[in-house]
């Protein structure tokens, strides 16, 4: 009987070939690629881009200067929060200002990352273990990390840190992982909302508020010595959501005239754009078996209501809640700041780390067939590597997001507890 049970669990893995363990073919892809990453740091010139200004705005912060609006590199002024400079400044001093040795840093970097994301598609077991490889695929994804230097790169390796943390339940922690990577990069809040929609499924009203304050906390903190002598310019520099990019870098919306790219009526379309697109698949798919966006809210205010005037709930440690699924919190946040690359006004080669990494399991989410996901795969990889973009290479990207939110948009939701019924747990 034994034996009849096991074949009934897996009744195609006859059919589809010998079972390869996923973490050991996870395992031979990091020893792949880290031999990838020294032949690249090796044999492949260094790309002078940003580099000498991130040194340039580190020397300005270690030479005493407080004021944002000074510091400043051959690029143009400092645009990116604290983290930034701590980060930099750390790697200046054990790197010298060096590129090499910054290269074998980054390199480093690039594989920490890799291991962080195939743990979190070994723990969804959302595609086959060949799909695995193509986490490893991208010229360009290489190419930002150890030849360019970016800190894209250390935004999102902090981001897919507090993903894996989420997949655990350990909320408090990774919120303080979320607003590290946002002090490094603004480009991880696109993640915010979807991160707060779950944080409202899996925890209490007063877990929400103290891994909050947490978070809010460290941004204070690294930015204090900044807040504590030119407030408005740190805020308005590091944080400033209004900025407009330069047309020609743009990857993803090179067809548009340049006078309709930089105008506000552009940006305005956008933003509306990208509620709109948040707040349906927030009440259609996010929120659909609780009843919708409005009833999700709606029964956890009535919640914290009735245990702020219930004095034994409120001072209680445990509380009634359901444990969210892997596969549910992965492609809220997948899917939520996949949205906001698709209405991104402008997307710079860099910005290809913001979502790289999430394409394979957007992918298999769709019900698309295999070779049409791969075949998307490989045209979204096209468009990223052609230089400079041209009016048919964006308007092409432009085509296949379009198509593969659609087919995020058709497919099955997932259910998104563990399983049916409240689990009396701990709160975190």
């Amino acid at each position: 009987m034994a034996g009849v049970k096991s074949v009934g669990k897996k009744p195609c893995a006859a059919l589809s070939g010998p079972r390869i363990s996923k973490p050991l073919f996870a395992s031979a892809l990091l020893i792949l690629d880290s031999i990838l990453v020294s032949l690249i740091i090796c044999y492949v010139p260094y790309t002078k881009i940003d580099w000498d200004a991130y040194m340039s705005q580190v020397d300005g912060f270690l030479g005493g200067e407080r004021d944002y609006t000074k510091l400043k590199g051959d690029t143009g002024p400092l645009v990116y929060p604290a983290g930034f400079l701590y980060i930099y400044s750390a790697i200046k001093f054990i790197t010298g200002g060096q590129v090499f040795p910054a290269q074998i840093l980054f390199g480093i970097l690039y594989i920490v990352n890799l291991g962080v994301v195939l743990l979190i598609y070994i723990k969804n077991d959302m595609l086959p273990w060949w799909g695995l490889g193509l986490l490893c695929l991208s010229k360009r994804i290489h190419s930002i990390f150890m030849l360019r230097l970016f800190n894209d790169s250390f935004a999102m390796t902090l981001l897919h840190c507090s993903l894996a943390l989420l997949l655990y339940q350990k909320w408090h922690l990774a919120l303080i992982i979320f607003s590290g990577a946002v002090s490094i990069k603004m480009n991880v809040l696109l993640y915010a909302p979807s991160l707060f929609l779950l944080m409202l499924k899996g925890m209490t009203i007063e877990g929400v508020f103290s891994a909050l304050l947490g978070a809010a906390s460290l941004q204070i903190l690294l930015g204090l010595p900044f807040l504590l002598t030119y407030p408005i310019g740190y805020i308005s520099r590091a944080f400033n959501l209004g900025r407009i990019f330069i047309h020609f870098w743009s990857v993803n919306f090179k067809f548009v005239p340049e006078e309709f790219f930089v105008s506000k009526e552009f940006a305005g379309v956008l933003l509306l754009l990208h509620l709109t697109l948040l707040g349906v698949f927030a009440h259609h798919r996010w929120s659909l078996h609780e009843g919708g966006l409005f009833h999700l809210l709606h029964s956890r205010l009535s919640n914290a209501v009735s245990r702020l005037f219930s004095i034994r709930q409120f001072l209680s440690c445990e509380s009634r809640y359901k444990t969210l699924s892997r596969e549910h919190i992965t492609t809220v946040m997948f899917v939520g700041n996949f949205i906001g690359i698709v209405c991104a006004r402008s997307l710079h080669y860099q910005f290809y780390s913001w979502y790289f990494y999430s394409l394979p399991f957007l992918l298999w989410k769709t019900p698309f067939p295999t070779s049409l996901r791969l075949v998307l795969f490989a045209a979204v990889e096209l468009c990223w590597n052609i230089f400079p973009s041209n009016f048919y290479s964006s308007l092409l990207l432009l085509c296949i997001h379009l198509s593969i939110l659609w087919g995020l948009w058709i497919a099955p939701c997932e259910y998104p507890y563990v399983d049916g019924k409240p689990s009396q747990t701990k709160q975190e």
